[in-house]
């Protein structure tokens, strides 16, 4: 049974437009001043989510400053609970690419064991759990079904920060999000054909350009890290929020047109 119903009603109501975007800081980033800015500029620019590395303090400071909806991520379930006390209302098993950057991977089979453990630790608070790019496509596939048996909320897909373009430009930017909408893409065609309706997260390697492909490929939600947290000014960083927006709100009406 999905927990989503416990979610603001603003995430549900984003969710079913599928215009969804959830902002994120970045798993190993605990730097609070950096972490409050990237919130700051999700609030303005209009995101509906801010996703911050799993502490309480990063939890307890990005509420004094905003009112969206706080994810928390981690790969330890153990650090969930204390930042559900301090106010993060959806966790995230996942945004692994820090792990990537040390050569660590994670199986399915210890991403099952990581969603189990969350779930046993905090049974009443909704999860997403990111299904690794590191494996085929077909696993990611069969590994989407096994969470949502598990008791998955989101499925998230990644794959954009290790994928390096080969061209410059606007179609890097096409090149660079190839994997996640492929992953998007699979999954969701498989959970139709099974009637399953967990909602999917597709994220990293997304621009204001590509984002509309994620829901086009059968997201409900899109999450941006670098395209936002890697600017360095405020004003930047809100443009850049509001752009990914906009791109979202416009694809919705185009959808409605035709």
């Amino acid at each position: 049974m999905t927990l989503i119903n416990q979610l603001p009603q603003k995430v549900q109501r984003e969710l079913t437009k599928k215009s969804l975007l959830k902002v994120i800081s970045g798993l190993d980033n605990f730097n609070i001043e950096s972490v409050k800015l990237i919130a700051n500029a999700a609030k303005i620019g209009g995101a509906d989510i801010i996703d911050v590395a799993c502490a309480p303090v990063l939890v307890e400071e990005v509420k004094k400053i905003s009112s969206l909806p706080i994810c928390v991520s981690a790969v330890e379930p153990k650090l969930f609970v204390d930042s559900v006390q301090a106010g993060a209302v959806l966790l995230e098993i996942g945004n692994f690419d820090s792990f990537y950057e040390k050569d660590i991977t994670f199986t399915p089979e210890q991403i099952i064991s990581l969603t189990k453990e969350t779930k046993d630790l905090l049974p009443d608070t909704p999860l997403s759990v990111t299904v690794p790019h590191t494996i085929s496509l077909d696993q990611q596939v069969e590994l989407a079904i096994k969470l949502v048996h598990e008791g998955a909320d989101f499925i998230q897909t990644e794959g954009g920060k290790s994928s390096i373009p080969l061209s410059p430009g606007i179609q890097g930017r096409f090149e660079k999000a190839v994997p996640t909408l492929a992953a998007t893409f699979s999954i969701s065609q498989e959970f139709a054909k099974n009637n399953i309706n967990t909602p999917i997260i597709c994220a990293s390697g997304l621009s204001e350009i590509t984002c509309p492909l994620a829901i086009s490929s059968g997201a409900s939600a899109v999450g941006v890290g670098s395209v936002v947290n890697k600017l360095d000014n405020l004003i930047a960083m809100i443009a850049s929020v509001r752009a990914i927006k906009e791109s979202l709100n416009n694809s919705l009406i185009r959808q409605k047109i035709s």
